[in-house]
């Protein structure tokens, strides 16, 4: 075991990565002289070299293109998009070639990619760095959108993902990168389960990514079961209706967008899935229906806080 930083453990696992697999190799903006625009890739231009860690052109859409025709040539690519809004310049190459060609070919090909990229707000970014834009991709069939929260999923997630045949998005949101936890230093962890990070009994808190540690705060007032769903493509719900089954509430806190967000894709199965058991209507806490605002306080008041899932949930037990 040994403690370390989120930060850390993505360099961790993409260390071991690159180390285990000579197919492995990291291509984006800034990943290799300057070391990665949040430090992840720091030092590996030097130990591994320019045909594993490429500096690639301010164009999304072509360094994700190459990285699709890397990983059907055989190789295991992961990109890095410097953040979730970035990845909207290679929507065509994501949606319409990497999420599609195992189904148009027959399954034929299969497309290894992986794509890293840093999602949510909180850094006073303003409206060009600070969205969440991972739940429009788990709208599209054919690629896996993984969230990892917690220091054990961010040392374990990538490994997990570069054994998967077929594309993988992981969104690090950047607000957890100082956060700290102790982790087995062979630590294993899947992409296809969610799983509760605290038992309680009154009403079940559904989140992932950089809303768990404020869900998880909010669960201590009024004795919460947090579920993080870490794996927003495909969603495993067992472990949520499991707990909606037990507490008969459920707020749903998400930093995206309340209208046509993964939140409501999330309530709907619920309602499908445990509707008899609810007690009280569902909720949901999202962002503010704004582009996240530059200014301090008006990001905080922009994006769910421990106070509004709070009075969310306080609002079901009545």
């Amino acid at each position: 075991m040994s403690v370390m930083s989120y930060r850390e453990a993505l360099r961790a696992g993409l260390h071991e990565a690159l180390a285990r697999d000579p197919r492995v190799f990291l291509m984006g903006e800034d990943v290799g002289k300057y070391g990665g625009t949040y430090a992840v890739s720091k030092g590996m231009l030097a130990e591994f070299g320019p045909e594993r860690v490429r500096d690639a052109p301010l164009s999304e859409l072509a360094f994700v293109g190459a990285g699709i025709g890397a990983a059907l040539g055989g190789m295991r690519p992961i990109v890095e998009v410097m953040t979730v809004n970035f990845s909207l310049l290679a929507l065509d190459q994501i949606v319409n070639s990497a999420a599609l060609l195992r189904h148009m070919s027959g399954g034929q090909f299969s497309v290894p990619l992986v794509i890293r990229m840093t999602t949510g707000a909180g850094r006073q970014l303003a409206a060009q760095h600070s969205h969440s834009f991972e739940g429009w991709y788990a709208h599209i069939p054919g690629i896996k959108i993984v969230a990892p929260a917690t220091v054990e999923d961010a040392r374990g997630m990538l490994a997990a993902a570069l054994d998967d045949p077929d594309p993988v998005i992981v969104a690090e949101h950047a607000q957890l990168f100082e956060t700290k936890s102790e982790v087995d230093d062979g630590v294993k962890v899947d992409i296809a389960s969610s799983k509760v990070r605290r038992s309680g009994g009154k009403v079940t808190l559904v989140t992932y990514g950089g809303s768990l540690p404020k869900a998880l705060a909010a669960a201590e007032e009024v004795d919460g079961e947090v579920i993080d769903l870490r794996v927003l493509r495909p969603l495993d719900m067992g472990p949520v209706l499991d707990s909606i089954r037990k507490t008969r509430r459920a707020v749903v806190v998400d930093e995206g967008w309340r209208s046509g967000g993964l939140a409501a894709e999330v309530m709907a199965r619920i309602a499908e899935g445990a509707f008899y058991d609810l007690d009280a209507p569902l909720a949901r806490v999202c962002s503010e229906e704004v582009p996240i605002p530059y200014p301090k306080h008006l990001e905080e008041a922009a994006l769910p806080q421990v106070p509004k899932i709070v009075a969310a949930a306080r609002g079901l037990l009545g």
